[in-house]
């Protein structure tokens, strides 16, 4: 299936965001991620089922200063 992943179009099999997270070899824990424009906890990513088209945002913290 077709989604955006941080601005880009990616071919993907996961049908959820925990499975497109693992599918992309991201360690869940160390990022927020967001779903067509929703923030999406840790807790429910296994549930936030993917569509043809989903936007997907995918953040990790920045170190610095």
């Amino acid at each position: 299936m077709r989604v955006e992943v941080n601005g880009k179009p990616r071919e993907v099999a996961a049908r959820d965001l925990a499975a497109l997270l693992a599918e992309l070899g991201i360690a869940g824990e160390s990022v927020a991620t967001a779903l067509d424009g929703g923030f999406v906890p840790r807790g429910a990513r296994a549930g936030a089922v993917l569509e043809p088209g989903a936007k997907v945002e995918i953040l990790a913290p920045m170190q610095g200063g």
